[in-house]
This record gives C-alpha cells, sequence and structure tokens, in this order.
C-alpha cells in the first residue's frame, strides 16, 4: 500500500516536473527561433511560430493583457451570434462608431499574428483565375490597383489602413514610387518597418501610425499623387469623413482606387431576411467593422467627398464563372502544403495547437477566444461568398475634383 501509494506520488512529480521542463524548453525554442523574415517566413514554424502568436519581442499588449482586450473587444459586439438582428440594430452600430479606434486597434493587436500565420502580409482577398495560386491572385490585384492609380516611379503615393504593409512592399517594388502606409496600430507599424528594412526599401516605404479619419491632422494639402485602401475603410465609423481627408492629402486630379468590404442587394442579400442579417453580422464581429455598407453607398459616400467617381464594380462578379476560383475557396479549399493552414481543417489544427499552448501557459490567456473568433468568422465567410451576399472586392477608381 505504501509502495503504491509512493509510486503514484513519484509518477506525479515526475510528470509534473516534466510538463515543466517541456513547458520552459519551448519558451526557450521559440524566443530564441523566432525572427521576422520580410520574405514571408515569420511563422512557418509550427512550434516556434504558434508559440509566437499574440507574444513575441514586438508585441505592444503583454502577455496578461490578451484576455483583457478580447474581452472588451467582444463587449463591442454584445449579443453577436446569439440575437440575431442586435447588432444591426442603431445602438449597437453607434456604440462600435463611436468606439471605433479602440476597437480596431484591439482588433488588429489580436489578429495581426493570426493573420499573418495562415494567409501571409497581404491582408486582403482577391479575384483568382483558374489555374493562379493564391499568391498569384493577390500580387495581381495589387498591381492592377496600381496601375488604376498611375503609379510610377515618380509618384508619391499614400497607402490608407496599410496593415503590416504587404501591398505597400509589393507596389513599391512594382512601381518604384514612394509610399507612405498609414495604420492606427502600433504593433503593425513596429512589424511593417521591419520588413521594409529587410527588403532594402525603408527610404521608399515606411508604415507610420495615424487614424485615417483626421489624415488632415497627419498630412499638409496636397501631398500625394495618389491614393490606394485595400479592404480597409470597411473599418470606418464615417466614410465621407474618410474620404474626404484622403481628399485633402492628394494633389488637384490624384486617383484614390480601393477595394472594400460590401453587402450585394442586387445579387440577393436582403436586410429583411433574418439568415443574411446572421451571416452579415457574423463577418462585422470577426473583422472589426461597425456595420457594412453597400456598393452604391461606397460610390456616394467618396462624390460627397469631392471625388469624381471614374469607375466602381465587384471585382468578384465572376465569382461563379467556371474560369475563376472563388475569392473564399482558400478558407474551404485545397489542401496544398503552402496553403493547409488556410482551410477549414488547417485553422482546427491551429485552434488546437493553440488550446495545447494556452493550457501549458506559453499562449497568452484568450489567444484561444481570438482563434476561436476568426475561425467561426471564417465560415461566415464562405457562406456570404457561397451566396453572393456579400464581397470583399467592391472596387472602385475616383478622381479629385
Amino acid at each position: 500500500m505504501v509502495d503504491d501509494l509512493f509510486s503514484a506520488v513519484a509518477l506525479l512529480v515526475g510528470t509534473v516536473g516534466s510538463g515543466f521542463i517541456l513547458n520552459f524548453l519551448i519558451k526557450k525554442y521559440s524566443e530564441s527561433s523566432f525572427e521576422r523574415d520580410a520574405t514571408g517566413k515569420t511563422f512557418n514554424s509550427p512550434i516556434a511560430g504558434s508559440a509566437s502568436l499574440l507574444h513575441n519581442k514586438d508585441s505592444v499588449l503583454s502577455k496578461e493583457g490578451v484576455n483583457a482586450s478580447i474581452d472588451n473587444y467582444e463587449s463591442l459586439f454584445s449579443g453577436a451570434r446569439k440575437e440575431v438582428g442586435f447588432t444591426s440594430g442603431d445602438k449597437s452600430i453607434e456604440t462600435r462608431q463611436k468606439e471605433y479606434k479602440t476597437m480596431v486597434s484591439s482588433f488588429y493587436d489580436l489578429v495581426t499574428d493570426f493573420y499573418e500565420w495562415g494567409w501571409g502580409q497581404s491582408f486582403h482577398f482577391a479575384p483568382r483565375l483558374r489555374g493562379e495560386t493564391f499568391n498569384e491572385s493577390i500580387k495581381r490585384i495589387e498591381y492592377y490597383l496600381a496601375l488604376r492609380a498611375n503609379i510610377t516611379d515618380k509618384s508619391k503615393v499614400i497607402d490608407v489602413g496599410c496593415g503590416v504593409g504587404g501591398p505597400m512592399r509589393n507596389i513599391q517594388q512594382f512601381t518604384g514610387a514612394d509610399i507612405t502606409g498609414v495604420t492606427i496600430n502600433d504593433y503593425q507599424v513596429r512589424v511593417g518597418n521591419q520588413y521594409c528594412a529587410q527588403k532594402g526599401i525603408a527610404d521608399k516605404c515606411r508604415v507610420v501610425q495615424g487614424d485615417f479619419q483626421y489624415l488632415p491632422k497627419k498630412f499638409p494639402e496636397g501631398q500625394f499623387d495618389a491614393a490606394y485602401a485595400i479592404e480597409a475603410t470597411c473599418h470606418s465609423p464615417d466614410r465621407i469623413g474618410c474620404f474626404t481627408g484622403v481628399n485633402h492629402c492628394l494633389k488637384k486630379g490624384g486617383i484614390f482606387v480601393g477595394l472594400d468590404w460590401v453587402v450585394l442587394p442586387e445579387r440577393g442579400y436582403d436586410a429583411k431576411n433574418p439568415e443574411h442579417v446572421r451571416v452579415k453580422e457574423g463577418i462585422e464581429v470577426g473583422n472589426g467593422l461597425p456595420t457594412l455598407a453597400t456598393g452604391d453607398e461606397v460610390v456616394r459616400a467618396l462624390e460627397k467627398s469631392g471625388f469624381k467617381v471614374i469607375d466602381a464594380f465587384d471585382a468578384n462578379r465572376g465569382v461563379h464563372s467556371p474560369h475563376e476560383i472563388p475569392w473564399y475557396d482558400t478558407l474551404c479549399g485545397s489542401f496544398t502544403l503552402s496553403g493547409f493552414r488556410m482551410t477549414r481543417i488547417g485553422r482546427m489544427c491551429t485552434h488546437t495547437m493553440v488550446t495545447l499552448l494556452e493550457m501549458a501557459r506559453i499562449a497568452p490567456r484568450g489567444s484561444v477566444k481570438v482563434s476561436a473568433l476568426l475561425n467561426a468568422t471564417a465560415l461566415d465567410l464562405v457562406e456570404a461568398g457561397q451566396k453572393e451576399l456579400f464581397t470583399p472586392s467592391f472596387l472602385f477608381v475616383a478622381e479629385k475634383l
């Protein structure tokens, strides 16, 4: 009896001790091997990469602050995914519009690493042709926007809501332009500028912290030849205010191009259909959006901000053409080695790994909530794309009058 008890205690102590040793080794390995890599390999290592999500040497949030940040963020979407229509109410939308700066900055503190882990440094979708890889489609739409904006090696350009600057660096290397990226999020500034330096283009490409609702406070009038915004102004609580600021920054005749997230009433979205509203609200809560607009509303906002709209259309209008791969396919699609993390099973594997790391107190408490939030939203995006209720690629080209 005594021997059995001693053996059990010894086994328990040994197991706990092994757990502490494993925890220590993983922490040391992840800390020593985690390095920023502008070529897209920052999170390549499954162990070091996942252990560094939300907690690495560049992090703005403390390890203890992650859980409080996700709780605060989710409070702005109280009722989401529980009561359909609640977060589409005026009071709920007004709360997010009022708190948008906290909402968006908190959102990107939480999701930037997950986006880069699973998606890359260009945080956006793109129309994709058959035979085209995911990364080729991403660069093609970025280059297309640069061409529509008449960007050349002589141009001074502003990237409105640049994230960690993936599109900015691609467009700079494609055109030779001088580009300034603006993001509200300090963590993205730190990361983006490291990548610019690593690519040897820090003299032509930089990220600055700023609020795109108040661009006139940041830049003098007429400083830039062109502007672009890639899936960024959907975060704006007031597009007219945002677009007016972009107009201020441009020279007369300057071109502003962009991709925006919109619902598609012309193709089927019905604001009176609870199932459509459920999907819309799921996209909003999982992407830090006050509320989704329509394409017509984006065009009117541009016109009221001093722009002449030259062109406006859904770049994914051929989403279900036999010649295209649906923009949402990457979230549910093929099991390639490079794209596995983006698929549903890949996201489940990541979520399981994050759960185990959080249980072992390697990943910050709250990491699992962030992963769950993004996984739920991926399902909403796929459903919205399949039913053509929504597009992330409403493309506009506008000229400053």
